[in-house]
């Protein structure tokens, strides 16, 4: 969908586009390959810092803020975190996120419809990296396009809420394709929303893609938050020990390289 209505072009890679060949194939490809790059050594630089980020997609109202907040509160006092608020306009959540004692940066992205790279890159510089354990970042509500860009994150979340219907992850499978946990939110509301089936949805994101995890959370009743909680942590605590393994098993092949120069 980016390919053809533009959204790929955003104000924090519009410089890489050439003059009058703004319509091609082989420019918005082009573009595609540097987000990749630069969402490559933003992670390898989180990596070497300790930071395992989450993005978190979904459409908008599904309650990615007001999860961020529970989460904030329910996380061991020791883990350290930070945001990144991506919106069209405004910096009403990352205000949220402030009243928490938490560091929060807004992007707005003005017409684009996610987040890329090079905005994340842009973002991080304002942060300080050595003082954050988990970065989460709050991607522009659609359904479609932010699973399209890598943008340097260790982990995909994906929120689907009951009030949108228990049919969207049939509807929009590319982000159920593309996500590492599923959470269902707002189940609070499940007593009042009798069109919603947990079942179906279930079935529905199983359907797409059988393997993935999915959880059942309230950001106001703390329904699931703990597992939510636990998944994250040892998340973290998984992607810092493959880290730290490899970076071991790599020193014997750079100091055998050192004694024998090429």
């Amino acid at each position: 969908m980016c390919n053809d209505c533009g959204c790929m072009v955003t104000d924090g890679n519009q410089h890489l586009v050439v003059a009058g060949e703004r319509q091609t194939i082989e420019v918005l490809e082009n573009l595609l390959r540097e987000n990749d790059r630069q969402a490559a050594r933003i992670r390898e630089h989180l990596d070497q810092l300790g930071v395992f980020a989450v993005n978190l997609m979904s459409s908008p109202g599904s309650g990615k803020t007001l999860l961020l907040e529970a989460t904030i509160q329910a996380l061991p006092q020791d883990v350290r975190v930070a945001v990144i608020e991506g919106d069209l306009e405004t910096e009403n959540d990352a205000e949220r996120i402030r009243r928490h004692g938490v560091p929060a940066v807004q992007i707005t992205t003005g017409m684009a419809c996610h987040l890329d790279a090079h905005m994340i890159h842009d973002a991080l510089h304002q942060m300080d990296l050595t003082d954050i354990d988990i970065l989460f970042i709050e991607n522009v509500g659609n359904l479609v396009c932010p699973a399209n860009f890598d943008i340097g994150q260790h982990r995909n979340v994906l929120l689907l809420s009951v009030t949108e219907g228990d049919d969207k992850a049939a509807k929009y499978p590319v982000m159920v394709r593309a996500a590492d946990q599923v959470l269902i939110t707002k189940t609070d509301l499940l007593p009042y929303i009798e069109e919603f089936d947990v079942g179906r949805a279930r079935l529905a994101v199983h359907t797409v893609r059988g393997d993935v995890p999915l959880l059942e959370v309230s950001a106001k009743s703390g329904q699931g938050l703990d597992l939510w909680i636990d998944w994250l942590v040892r998340s973290a605590d998984a992607r810092r020990l493959a880290v730290t393994t490899a970076l071991k098993a790599a020193e014997p092949a750079a100091r055998t390289a050192s004694l024998w120069p090429g």
